[in-house]
């Protein structure tokens, strides 16, 4: 038999935390250690009772510590201030708006958020594309209920009436005309509901010809001046982009 080893398991990775506190430590302690060698290699001495003289100097040494530990701190906890101002500003309608990578113990709570910003806008492409097709599902199924079922309706009650007319005594001719036309008046408005809730011609001719009838559409109503520009040789698109 041969002789198992066990390995030991790798230690776990430092926190986003315990990195920062890691380097915020390391940061005051570089700090207090120079400014303790840059006094003991100072003229400078310190009695007891402190003298007056020596106030001035112990206060311009604490200002040089304080002031280069707050400058280093900053510049530690600067990518903190960059997400909190992407997180105030972030609009997932605009993508590709990220935070920089920044300093190595702070990259993993950047990184993180920027990976959860990917995901929400991955989400909410999904949701819109997911939406936008069941409301097209239904546009489609109105538009076939209108088109089959109350315009078939409209047809036969147009000819149904056509044939009345055809038998109907002279003086009542011209009231069964209006009812036609009122009936095929509105025949056709149902076929325009249903047109312009689905175009039959994008599936059926491409963006290219359903664009051409869009534009044909709203220029034949009066109240746009609509011009054409169309390149050749577009490339193809999905379903969605199309629409």
């Amino acid at each position: 038999m041969r002789d198992a080893v066990a390995t030991a398991p790798e230690p776990p990775g430092r926190t986003p935390a315990q990195a920062l506190f890691r380097r915020l430590f390391v940061i005051n302690a570089l700090v207090f250690a120079a400014g303790t060698f840059v006094l003991a290699l100072s003229p400078a001495t310190v009695s007891s009772p402190v003298l007056l003289t020596e106030i001035p100097v112990l206060l311009i040494g604490l200002a040089l510590i304080l002031a280069a530990n707050a400058f280093l701190v900053r510049a530690s906890l600067a990518p903190l201030t960059s997400l909190t101002a992407l997180m105030r500003r972030v609009d997932l309608l605009h993508t590709h708006d990220r935070l920089p990578a920044g300093n190595r113990d702070l990259r993993g709570v950047t990184d993180t958020f920027n990976q959860m910003l990917d995901r929400l806008e991955e989400e909410r492409s999904v949701a819109s594309a997911q939406a936008l097709a069941a409301q097209e599902a239904e546009r489609g199924r109105i538009a076939r209920e209108l088109h089959d079922e109350i315009g078939q309706s409209l047809t036969v009650a147009l000819l149904a009436l056509k044939r009345v007319r055809d038998r109907a005594p002279a003086e009542l001719a011209d009231e069964l005309g209006h009812a036609q036309e009122a009936i095929r008046t509105s025949l056709d408005e149902v076929r325009q509901v249903a047109h312009r809730l689905r175009p039959g011609v994008l599936e059926d001719l491409g963006l290219t010809s359903a664009l051409t009838a869009l534009a044909t559409d709203l220029s034949q109503t009066g109240t746009v001046e609509v011009t054409r520009r169309l390149a050749p040789g577009l490339p193809p698109l999905s379903s969605e982009v199309e629409l």
